[in-house]
């Protein structure tokens, strides 16, 4: 494989060879050489989702068209399959077309279906096709859903997660759930403690799509949750709540113990140059001072508001860095922001502001002129 592959590259004729091994060693009966030849036939003109459905059409053509009898077959697959290059990161997308065979033509084999999700997920993560099941058979589903948060093995444990994320990357969004989220807030309620961090993390990803919607429901969540919360718990809050903190939500930092009302005093902020040319590095300076009696936990962030091609600027947000400001204490912030031409974003001249940003509310601002080739 090349140095650097392509995720679609997971999906490429050794991936085809594991799924006939696999089918076969599990009791299907086909000829290896027209399911390779059918595989193998437009595979790699194709990027990774069209992959996925172009095996799931071949494997199709070669199973048996009664779903219940292919059930049989992908329910023994697990005890032959081969993981392939334990070095290979992209080894585990070979078994990402058996899984979401299921969402194809298992829609109504529900009981059948959900028992081989439970039984395929931990080759490859069942969390893309559970989600056709939670749309046709919402009430069914969810209820097996919470019994999935205590199953034993932290696979199944993590699908009632993932798979109920209403923002899933690549996966399709779960209106009802983007509408409404409460009945994903009950699940992951049982799995806030989760003792598997590849569960937490899960948990943490569904509530930050949640708080893209629903910001006030994250922050009674959070909030609620952080009663007794052990350390564990709290790394959840953290990630749950980055896109909230990004957003420079106020509410958000005291949860995660950060001064809710920062008391200090803030002097002028300095930018050096203040005209420079795209590739040259911009230093930004602003002293602070603590007026308050007490120590400060403080985040500092600033947002650059970029020209844009019709004259408006749009706000990037930077993180700066955490600081725990002693009593009447004054520091002098001092940052580098490289000005240099990358692929995702263009550049236009005139006026750029810098506004400084402290635990979620602007403070102070400056300008510089920016000059382009």
């Amino acid at each position: 494989m090349a140095n650097n592959p392509l995720i679609k590259d997971g999906l490429n004729k050794g991936a085809v060879e594991r799924i006939i091994h696999g089918l076969l060693k599990a009791g299907a009966e086909f000829s290896p050489a027209s399911f390779r030849k059918d595989a193998l036939s437009s595979l790699h003109q194709l990027e990774l989702k069209d992959r996925v459905r172009h095996l799931i059409l071949v494997m199709h053509r070669h199973l048996p068209t009664s779903f219940p009898e292919t059930a049989k077959i992908l329910g023994k697959i697990r005890d032959h399959w081969d993981e392939g290059d334990p070095s290979d990161t992209l080894s585990p997308f070979a078994a990402w077309p058996i899984t979401d065979y299921v969402a194809e033509y298992g829609l109504n084999h529900l009981h059948t279906s959900l028992d081989l999700l439970r039984y395929l997920t931990p080759l490859y993560t069942a969390e893309f096709a559970i989600r056709p099941f939670i749309e046709a058979h919402r009430k069914e589903t969810y209820e097996q859903l919470l019994l999935w948060c205590m199953d034993s093995d932290e696979n199944v444990r993590r699908l009632a997660s993932e798979g109920t994320r209403p923002r899933l990357p690549w996966g399709k969004k779960l209106a009802s759930f983007i509408e409404d989220p409460t009945d994903v807030i009950t699940l992951l309620e049982n799995l806030r403690d989760d003792p598997s961090d590849y569960v937490r993390r899960s948990v943490a990803n569904n509530l930050n799509d949640i708080s893209k919607d629903h910001p006030e429901i994250i922050l009674e969540t959070c909030s609620r949750w952080l009663a007794d919360a052990v350390p564990e718990r709290k790394w959840i809050i953290k990630h749950a709540t980055r896109t909230l903190v990004k957003a420079g939500r106020p509410e958000v930092f005291p949860l995660l113990g950060f001064t809710a009302r920062p008391k200090l005093e803030i002097g002028t902020l300095t930018l050096n140059p203040s005209t420079l040319h795209l590739g040259h590095p911009l230093k930004i300076s602003v002293p602070i001072t603590s007026t308050s009696d007490k120590e400060q936990n403080l985040v500092i962030d600033y947002a650059i508001h970029f020209m844009k091609a019709n004259g408006k600027t749009s706000p990037k947000v930077f993180k700066w860095k955490n600081l725990r400001l002693k009593s009447k204490q004054s520091v002098i912030l001092e940052k580098i922001h490289p000005l240099k031409a990358i692929t995702t974003r263009r550049y236009y001249p005139g006026k750029q502001r810098i506004q400084l940003i402290i635990n979620g509310k602007t403070t102070t601002d400056s300008e510089f002129a920016l000059i382009t080739p």
